[in-house]
């Protein structure tokens, strides 16, 4: 392999058309005219590039709010059991599509299903929801609330992250809606805020799962429509080993 790449085998060529000579200029006019959509172009050539690797790069799995909660550590472990060589990047990108419309992941968990014609998704299984509240709210050592509880006593809005969170008013009854909304934007923002007595929040359990905090208490909603988790990857796979990723992440949510 290593002499064919010095004769100028058709990985080489590959790279210096992309990279070298009058090419490049053409490569940062992409760029600078659509970033993402370049992003994207790019994160093509490069699963291509890595079919002709000995090792394949790393395959990037994005997140905005959580994994997969619980099942997040066997899943991460039986990829190393069967994948030693192939590391996951297990990579936060806060925006709607975790990265997959930037070409800065291949595959990515969701709770949101995004407006984009390029990326297809698949459900995996429901989360129950729960409430965030600081832990000395009132509410703090109920074992369960209803959502009117949580919007009964007006003092503290409802925390929001619009671009990738899963939480709106109109999950209340509208008698029972927040009286006052405040965004964030992204789950550290999101919890900080929570922590600090700032607001209250309505989140799926994965999150809660995955992000423990000193200052809040995660309470289950009894009444409150579960939320559902997706699989997410674009339609033009962007890694060599997506399918066998893929398979691995249903193996391990139908266990």
């Amino acid at each position: 392999m290593g002499r064919e790449l010095d004769r100028g085998g058709p990985h080489e060529r590959l790279h210096r058309a992309v990279r070298g000579g009058r090419r490049r200029s053409g490569h940062h006019r992409l760029l600078g005219d659509d970033s993402a959509h370049g992003r994207t172009i790019l994160a093509h050539l490069d699963a291509a590039l890595a079919e002709t690797r000995a090792v394949p790069r790393p395959l990037r799995i994005g997140y905005t709010c959580a994994v997969l909660g619980r099942q997040t550590v066997p899943l991460l472990r039986s990829w190393r059991r069967a994948h030693p060589h192939i590391p996951l990047d297990v990579v936060r990108r806060d925006n709607s599509t975790a990265g997959l419309a930037t070409g800065d992941t291949d595959v990515a968990i969701l709770r949101t299903v995004p407006a984009e014609p390029r990326i297809r998704t698949e459900a995996l299984y429901t989360e129950d929801r729960v409430a965030a509240v600081p832990d000395d709210h009132p509410l703090g050592d109920r074992d369960q609330v209803l959502l009117a509880e949580l919007t009964a006593r007006p003092d503290l809005p409802l925390a929001l992250w619009p671009d990738t969170g899963t939480t709106s008013p109109d999950l209340w009854p509208p008698q029972h809606r927040p009286a006052r909304t405040v965004e964030v934007g992204n789950v550290d923002e999101w919890l900080n805020l929570i922590a600090a007595g700032g607001a209250f929040g309505l989140g799926a359990a994965g999150t809660a799962e995955s992000h423990g905090h000193p200052g809040i208490r995660f309470i289950p909603v009894s009444d409150a429509p579960a939320a559902t988790v997706y699989l997410a990857r674009p339609v033009h796979p962007t890694h060599p080993l997506m399918e066998d990723f893929l398979a691995a992440v249903r193996d391990v949510v139908s266990g």
